[in-house]
């Protein structure tokens, strides 16, 4: 039995210091990727889409020879298409990140 006559409390100790030491770690973690970045082109380098770790837009470049006056909606999809794929990037990047903190259990709602 541990102090106090409970039986498993030590064990209960031993988990709530897990628990903070995985929170600490979710914190550094958050830390880095904010500072992380994931790129993703389209159209041949057409679009460029800079995204964060915190799954932010942070940059879009457009090179001038897709600015067509009279194809503003192929511009649009290449803005969209270069936009969701550096957010499934940075999608990726923060799942990757987490599993190696997990040990690859799913645990909702982290990120």
């Amino acid at each position: 039995m541990a102090r106090g006559g409970f039986p498993g409390m030590g064990n209960m100790g031993n988990m709530m210091k897990q628990m903070k030491k995985v929170q600490k770690q979710m914190e550094e973690l958050q830390k880095q990727l904010e500072q992380s970045e994931v790129e993703a082109s389209v159209g041949g380098g057409a679009v460029t889409a800079k995204a964060n770790g915190k799954k932010e837009i942070i940059s879009i470049t457009i090179d001038e020879s897709v600015v067509d006056p009279e194809d503003v909606e192929m511009l649009q999809d290449l803005v969209l298409a270069a936009v969701n794929e550096a957010l499934r990037k940075a999608e990726e990047l923060a799942a990757k990140e987490m599993n190696k903190l997990t040990g690859g259990m799913n645990i909702p709602g982290l990120f």
